[in-house]
C-alpha cells in the first residue's frame, strides 16, 4: 500500500507531491497520459500564464527569469519538467484511473492498468478536464466546421475564414485575438452574459492576481464593487460595440459558476476597432447558417465553442457524494470531506489570487495535513 497517491501529474498534482516529498511523506503520482503537464501541452499556441512569473511559480523552485513576465505555454511545460525532476517526483504514466473507493482506513484507485491502494489519495485531475459543447438543435446537421477551444491550436487553418467563437471567457476572448491577427477574413464573438474586462497589470511588478490576494478576504459583495469600480475607471465603455456595462456582481459569479472577468490580452482595442464583432448567442444550427437568440443567422466557415469543460469527476468520485450540483468538490485543500476522510482535491477552484498561487497554496495544506494523519 503506497503512502499516497496522487491522481494527475499537472501543475496541482505535482506541487502536492513535492511538498509531501519535503516533509517526508513518499507520494506515487499516476496520469493517464505519457508526460507531466498534458493539459499545458494541448492547449493553444499563444497561450501565456495571466498571472506575472514572480507570483506563479509551485513550492520549491521558481520560474526562470529568462521565460519573461508572462510565461508562455511552451515554457509552462518546460518549466513543470524541470519541477518534477528537481524534486524527484515518483511519476507513473499511462495509468488511467476510473474510480476511487473507500478501504477501510485508505482508499483504493480502480484501474485498467491495475488497482492501486495508498492510505491517502490527492485528486489532481484539472480544472478544465472535459471540453463541454452545449447540445445546440440541429448541431450535428452544421455544414461548417464545428471545434471546441480544446481543439483549437493556432489560427493558421482559420486565414481567409470567416469565424464565430462562441463564448466570453478568457479563452474565447485569447482565441478571437489569435484569428484577428492570424488572418481570418471576419471573426464574430457570440455573447450570452457581458462580461466584466480588467487589465492583466495593475503596476508595474503588480498584476491581478497580487490585488485577488487581498480582496478575497473581504466580504463578498465589497468585492464585486471594487471589481465593478475598477473595471469602469480602468477600461472603457463598448456599449456602442454590443458590450455595455455588466450589472455588479462578477466575484459573486465567479464563486457561483467559476465564471472569470476577462483579462484584456488585445480584445477590447479590436472591438473599438470593429475588428471583432459581437452578436447575439447562439441559439442552434440550420445546415450552414447558426441562429442567433435575436433572431437573426449567421454563415461562418467555422464555429469554435470556447463553452469551457466539465470536471470530469462524477464517475472517479461521485459515488461518494462529495460533490457539489456544477459536480466540483465540496471541499478542497487541507480539508476532507466526511465520506471520504482520507481523499483530497485541488485545482478545482478558479480563483482571483491565480491558479498557480492556489495550487501551491493547496499543496502546502494537504501536505500538512496529510503528514499530521500519517504519524
Amino acid at each position: 500500500m503506497h503512502e499516497v497517491l496522487v491522481v494527475g501529474a499537472g501543475p496541482g498534482g505535482l506541487a502536492a507531491a513535492a511538498e509531501l516529498r519535503r516533509r517526508g511523506v513518499s507520494a506515487l503520482v499516476v496520469d493517464k497520459a505519457d508526460a507531466v503537464g498534458s493539459a499545458w501541452r494541448q492547449h493553444y499556441e499563444r497561450l501565456h500564464l495571466h498571472t506575472i512569473r514572480w507570483n506563479s511559480h509551485l513550492p520549491g523552485l521558481k520560474i526562470p527569469r529568462e521565460y519573461g513576465q508572462w510565461v508562455a505555454r511552451a515554457d509552462v511545460v518546460r518549466y513543470l519538467e524541470a519541477y518534477t525532476a528537481h524534486h524527484r517526483l515518483d511519476v507513473r504514466f499511462g495509468v488511467q484511473v476510473d474510480r476511487i473507493d473507500r478501504d477501510g482506513s485508505g482508499c483504493v484507485a480502480r484501474s485498467p492498468q491495475g488497482d492501486l491502494a495508498a492510505r491517502r489519495v490527492v485528486v489532481a485531475t484539472g480544472y478544465n478536464h472535459a471540453p463541454d459543447v452545449p447540445d445546440w438543435p440541429g448541431r450535428e446537421s452544421f455544414r461548417g466546421e464545428l471545434v471546441h477551444s480544446s481543439g483549437y491550436r493556432n489560427a493558421q487553418p482559420y486565414a481567409g475564414r470567416e469565424v464565430l467563437v462562441v463564448g466570453t471567457g478568457n479563452t474565447g476572448a485569447e482565441i478571437a485575438v489569435d484569428l484577428v491577427e492570424g488572418g481570418a477574413a471576419r471573426v464574430r464573438l457570440a455573447v450570452r452574459t457581458v462580461p466584466t474586462f480588467v487589465r492583466r497589470q495593475v503596476a508595474p511588478m503588480l498584476d491581478n492576481s497580487g490585488t485577488g490576494r487581498v480582496l478575497r478576504r473581504l466580504p463578498v459583495w465589497l468585492v464585486d464593487r471594487i471589481i465593478a469600480t475598477s473595471s469602469r475607471l480602468s477600461t472603457p465603455d463598448l456599449s456602442a460595440h454590443g458590450l455595455p456595462r455588466p450589472a455588479p456582481g462578477a466575484y459573486s459569479r465567479l464563486l457561483a459558476d467559476g465564471a472569470v472577468p476577462i483579462i484584456d490580452v488585445g480584445l477590447i482595442a479590436l472591438l473599438q476597432s470593429g475588428q471583432v464583432e459581437v452578436v447575439a448567442a447562439v441559439e442552434g444550427f440550420d445546415g450552414d447558417k447558426v441562429r442567433l437568440a435575436d433572431g437573426t443567422t449567421v454563415a461562418p466557415h467555422a464555429v469554435i465553442a470556447a463553452t469551457g469543460f466539465t470536471r470530469g469527476l462524477a464517475g472517479l468520485v461521485g459515488h461518494l457524494d462529495l460533490l457539489d450540483g456544477q459536480g466540483r468538490p465540496t471541499v478542497h485543500g487541507g480539508r476532507t470531506h466526511p465520506n471520504a476522510p482520507g481523499l483530497y482535491f485541488t485545482g478545482f477552484t478558479n480563483p482571483i489570487s491565480g491558479m498557480f498561487h492556489e495550487l501551491a497554496v493547496d499543496a502546502r495544506r494537504i501536505a500538512r495535513a496529510v503528514q499530521k494523519q500519517l504519524t
